[in-house]
Formats: C-alpha cells, structure tokens, sequence
C-alpha cells in the first residue's frame, strides 16, 4: 500500500492547521503531499483531539482549518482518498490489509494509546472487511524514550504490568516507552506484523517537529509532520 511518513525535511514543511502558516498554504501543501502518493486522491484528515474516536471513511470531505470531523483514526476500503494524521512527538500509526483493501491511520499519543485508539482503529478495519491476522501496522516519527521524561503522577496511570515501559530516571521522574507501549498494544490485540521506524522527533531535530523539544526552549508554537496511506 503507498505511505509515507512526512517530517520537514530541513524545508521546514509545516502540514498542521494549529501550527504555524498561512492556512492557505498548509492546505495547498497537504493537497500536494496526497497528490505525489496517489494522484488526483483526496486527503482525508480529522480534527485530532487526543480521543479513541475511529472515523469510516467512504468520501472525502473538505480540508480546512474548521469542520472537519473530530476524531484520531480514519479507516477506509475506497480507493481515491489518502488517510493522513499529523503529530509532532504522538505516534502515527498506519495499517493495513492488502488482501482485503482496507487501510487505516491512528494518532496514538499515550492518552490516545491509554484510551484504546489503537484497538478501536483494527475493530473498525474489520467492519470494512479486513481480518486483524493479516493486518500490518508500522510505527512512524515518535518520541522515544530518551527523550520522554514522565513524573510519577504519570506513571501511576498505568498498570503495573506496564511498569517494563518505564525505564527509571531522577527522583520521582521516569523515562517512558511510547513506541514499545504502542506495539504492546498492537500485539496483545492480535498483530504479528509490527514494525517501528524507531526515529526519536525529539531528537532528530533536522528531520521533524517535537512538542516536547519546542516547549524546552520556551518556543511560542511548533510544527507538524504529517502521515498518509492509501489503496493503490
């Protein structure tokens, strides 16, 4: 299936409406992010908020700065749209089942992640017809767990079988493992076929965008990379 995970690639691209940019511009250059995977498709994009809310996509609909749908995972059997979620430190997560023609894409941030993002997006791929034993999930651009520093008001949300994706850091700090909590989750709904591109946004500041970097720095805004997939 074509899919691209899409950082700023030293051009400073900037794809999210709450960042910054003329509004114009984001459109035009999310438009031409779609167009170079699938041309003429449609970008289908919802306004995240960090839910476990699933979107069944059977038509585009207009990408602009208001209106679009809320909700932070798309899934889709028709051809013509390119499923897109943008992040900046939150894992994207694409999926898919060639066999069956359906693809998805999740914005998996811890809460998201926490909240069942992940498993709503595979029961609704299987709604469309897909079967979770064939479906492929891939990781793209997160923060890794160098760079994520959690207290423990943050810990004590999780499960103490969850405590081996905290690694220890100083008092009362620890460091916390999105990308192995995410493919945890992945594999304990059913997955076999995970992979992680194990990029660290946080650190790899000439490739992509971070929240938690630009908030160091005290910077007043930060940018979004952005991840698509769609049928062939």
């Amino acid at each position: 299936m074509p899919h691209g995970f899409l950082g700023h690639g030293g051009l400073r691209h900037q794809f999210g409406y709450g960042g910054e940019g003329d509004p114009a511009a984001i459109r035009d250059l999310r438009w031409l992010a779609a167009d170079a995977l699938v041309p003429g498709a449609a970008l289908v994009a919802p306004h995240q908020v960090h839910s476990p809310d699933v979107i069944s996509v059977s038509e585009a609909w207009e990408d602009a700065v208001e209106g679009r749908p809320i909700a932070d995972a798309v899934v889709t059997n028709t051809r013509g749209l390119v499923l897109g979620i943008v992040t900046a430190d939150c894992a994207p997560v694409l999926f898919a089942d060639i066999e069956a023609g359906v693809v998805g894409a999740a914005h998996a941030g811890w809460r998201g992640a926490h909240g069942g993002v992940l498993e709503n997006t595979l029961d609704a791929m299987e709604r469309l017809g897909a079967d979770r034993s064939r479906i492929a999930a891939a990781i793209g651009p997160t923060i890794a767990q160098p760079s994520y520093e959690v207290d423990d008001s943050f810990r004590d949300q999780f499960q103490e079988q969850d405590s081996r994706f905290f690694a220890s850091g100083r008092a009362g700090h620890w460091q916390f493992d999105l990308p192995a909590y995410i493919a945890a989750r992945l594999e304990g709904a059913g997955l076999t076929r995970i992979e992680d591109t194990a990029l660290d946004t946080c650190a790899l500041e000439n490739r992509f965008y971070s929240y938690r970097r630009a908030t160091h720095r005290g910077e007043p805004n930060y940018g979004r990379q952005l991840s698509i997939i769609a049928l062939a």
